[in-house]
């Protein structure tokens, strides 16, 4: 195994890609610590100890948020972005057309959506701002509005990161960026967990119950995020002059988990808003409602699966084309065997897609309540070992070494991915 891992640092393109994309690993760290000028550090400090709202937000940008630092909103507007062209496509005709013109309408697609996550991602950092103007030394619209341009250059910034990771580096950049910050939390949390057993809080079969079931969630997330339904697919003999083409046999592979994260991403947004406004509203009854869809309440936890299931139908419909996955099939001659071609293949399946996504919905609901349910049970808190992040790990870890396994048996050399 370890030789078959070496074959790695054996190929000189691989050996500069991996390279390449620790440096930029390094640099993204670098910034996290880069304070934004006008901010008094102290303040952030108490605002964070006051709530895990702002913790939960801190982890997906590696501790930057609450350093407040340059890359305090990480790619966040830039994900929002992405999946607001994504579900543009659908009512925009330009949009769907860029998305079938392969490479050049990828492009286009791509310069929207930078040009979005500016926008984005100075709303947001005007609003950031000005909640957070108790921590600013001197909270004047003009030092107001260099904090957000400020804030929002960091966020520009880690985009061309993240595509020059994509193009020059290994693996999804963004995605890459997303999973270092929540890695980087790991020391702080296994610190955490360590001050606890040593003050007595927990025990340590506790800790040892904490490690067991985090193993085991991280093994189910695999068994599901790499779990397909194969639809088999027959085609037909074509003789085209001297040439027969087709008569193969070959499947449509649909994905457990099409949605991905996605669904987690809404449904908790959605959550969010009401305890984040009543952090920096005075008013009886938004606290009153803020109150009862607090982290963990009944309240909460039942809203937050209902709208994962929803939003993990949702998006699947969005996303995945039956329609066009049917025209398909007739126009290259293919079928799927029982089954008519034209509409009967469609609602076949839109059929099997529906079932699998059921599926697919539950195992995201279970995911997303599941840390609830473990802080409760070993009484570890303060330590954000959240669903959402647990997805973004698993899955851009297996893509990033599906290329890289793609990339050394190219080369003639042993995988390392069993």
């Amino acid at each position: 195994m370890l030789e078959a891992f070496g074959n790695i640092f054996r190929i000189p393109e691989l050996r500069q890609k991996i390279i390449f994309t620790l440096i930029m690993f390094a640099v993204f760290r670098m910034g996290t610590h880069i304070p934004v000028p006008g901010v008094d550090p102290q303040a952030i400090a108490q605002l964070f100890a006051s709530g895990s709202l702002f913790g939960l937000l801190d982890l997906f940008s590696g501790g930057a948020f609450s350093k407040f630092s340059i890359f305090a909103m990480s790619i966040t507007p830039y994900i929002n972005a992405a999946i607001i062209i994504q579900l543009l496509n659908v009512v925009i005709p330009t949009l769907e057309q860029w998305s079938k013109e392969g490479q050049e309408g990828y492009k286009k697609t791509t310069q929207v959506t930078r040009y979005l996550t500016v926008i984005l991602a100075f709303l947001q950092a005007i609003g950031m701002s000005i909640g957070l103007k108790s921590a600013i030394l001197n909270p004047n619209p003009i030092n107001i509005l260099i904090i957000a341009i400020t804030l929002t250059a960091g966020t520009v910034f880690l985009m061309w990161l993240g595509e020059q990771i994509t193009a020059q580096g290994v693996g999804n950049g963004i995605s890459l960026i997303i999973f270092a910050g929540i890695v980087a939390a790991l020391p702080k949390n296994i610190g955490t967990i360590y001050h606890y057993v040593q003050a007595g809080t927990i025990s340590y079969f506790s800790v040892f119950l904490f490690a067991v079931i985090a193993i085991l969630m991280v093994m189910f997330v695999v068994f599901i995020e790499t779990g397909f339904r194969r639809v088999p697919i027959s085609y037909t003999k074509r003789v085209v002059g001297q040439k027969a083409y087709g008569g193969h046999t070959s499947h449509i592979p649909l994905k457990v988990n099409q949605a991905g994260v996605i669904p987690i991403i809404f449904a908790s947004s959605v959550l969010m808003f009401p305890p984040t406004i009543a952090q920096f509203i005075d008013n009886e009854t938004v606290k009153m409602i803020a109150s009862h869809l607090q982290w963990g309440t009944p309240l909460q936890t039942t809203l937050y699966v209902a709208m994962i299931i929803f939003f993990t139908y949702f998006y699947t419909a969005v996303t995945v084309k039956i329609p066009d996955m049917a025209d398909n099939l007739k126009k290259y001659g293919g079928f799927i065997p029982g089954v008519r071609p034209g509409q009967p293949t469609a609602d076949y399946l839109d059929h099997v897609l529906t079932r699998i996504t059921l599926a697919g919905s539950v195992f995201l609901a279970f995911i997303a309540v599941l840390p609830n349910m473990i802080a409760a049970g070993t009484r570890i808190e303060g330590v954000y070992f959240g669903g959402t992040a647990l997805l973004i790990v698993v899955g851009v870890a297996l893509q990033t070494m599906k290329q890289i396994e793609s990339m050394v048996v190219m080369r003639h050399y042993e995988g390392f991915m069993k």
